[in-house]
C-alpha cells in the first residue's frame, strides 16, 4: 500500500514544518467556487485539500475531487463523514476512529462494514484518532455520533486519550472542535497533547483569523484545519497560509 502522504507529514513533523489544509465540504461548492479556490490555495502554496463532510448529501464527492485533481498538484485526502463517503479520485483517506466518544459504531462498527470498499478503493488509507472537543456550539458530527464532546477546560482528559490513540496504532490524531465552533480549541490543549505524542497532530474547528493559526502551530499543531471561516471569507486562504507557514523549520 502506498503511504507517501503520510510519509511526508512525518517527514515535516520531525522538520518542524507546518501545514495548511483547505477543507471543502461538497456539498457547499459549485464549479466556480471550486475553481475560485484551487487558483488561490495554488497561490498560497496550501498544503493539502481536505474533502468531506458529516453528511455530503449532494452526491458530488467524486465530480469535486476530481475537479481539484484536474487543476492542481496539491494532495486530497477524504476526510469522511461515514464510510460511504469514499472516492476512488482522492489520494488518501483519514480513516477515523471517533476515540473521544463511547458510541461502538464510531470506534470500530462502521469500519468492519466499510472495511473491503475501502481496501478496494486503492486509497493511501491513514488510520486517525479523531477527538471532537467542545467549541461552544452544537455540531453535526456530535449530533450524528450521539457523543458528548471533550470538555474544552479538560487538558489532562485530552492529553491521555489521545496517547491511548496512538498507542493503539493510530497514525495521527485529529483535535476538531467542529465546524461553526464558537471557540477553538485551546493553546495549552493542543500543547498537553503535543508534548506527549509523536505522530502528526491535526487541529480544526473554530479557528478564524490567522493569529490563531499560528498561536496553534508554535502550541504544537502539526497541521492545521480551516474550512467554514474560508466559506465565509476565501481570501483569507493567502493570510492564513503566510501565519502556518512563517514557522522555522529545523535545519
Amino acid at each position: 500500500m502506498n503511504h507517501r502522504i503520510y510519509t511526508q507529514l512525518l517527514d515535516k513533523k520531525q522538520r518542524g514544518q507546518k501545514s495548511f489544509a483547505v477543507l471543502i465540504d461538497p456539498d457547499k461548492v459549485n464549479t466556480t467556487a471550486i475553481d475560485q479556490l484551487v487558483k488561490l490555495s495554488v497561490d498560497a502554496k496550501v498544503d493539502y485539500f481536505l474533502v468531506g463532510g458529516s453528511l455530503v448529501i449532494s452526491n458530488q464527492l467524486d465530480e469535486v475531487v476530481q475537479q481539484i485533481k484536474a487543476t492542481c498538484d496539491i494532495p486530497v485526502i477524504l476526510f469522511p463523514g461515514s464510510p460511504s463517503q469514499v472516492s476512488k479520485y482522492a489520494d488518501a483517506l483519514l480513516y477515523l476512529s471517533l476515540i473521544s466518544g463511547r458510541n461502538p459504531e464510531l470506534l470500530i462498527g462502521q469500519h468492519v462494514i466499510s472495511a473491503p470498499f475501502v481496501k478496494q478503493s486503492g486509497l493511501e488509507i491513514i488510520s486517525t484518532g479523531y477527538m471532537v472537543v467542545d467549541g461552544g456550539a452544537p455540531t453535526t458530527v456530535s449530533y450524528i455520533s450521539n457523543a458528548s464532546p471533550l470538555p474544552a477546560d479538560k487538558n489532562e482528559i485530552a492529553m491521555c486519550t489521545a496517547m491511548a490513540g496512538e498507542m493503539l496504532g493510530m497514525k495521527v490524531i485529529y483535535m476538531d472542535a467542529g465546524s461553526g465552533a464558537k471557540r477553538s480549541i485551546t493553546e495549552s490543549m493542543i500543547q498537553s497533547v503535543a508534548q506527549q505524542i509523536d505522530v502528526p497532530l491535526i487541529i480544526g474547528g473554530g479557528i478564524t483569523d490567522p493569529e490563531k493559526a499560528y498561536r496553534n502551530c508554535k502550541a504544537g499543531a502539526d497541521v492545521i484545519v480551516i474550512g467554514n471561516a474560508i466559506e465565509k471569507d476565501i481570501s483569507l486562504i493567502k493570510e492564513m497560509a503566510a501565519a502556518i507557514h512563517s514557522i522555522p523549520v529545523k535545519a
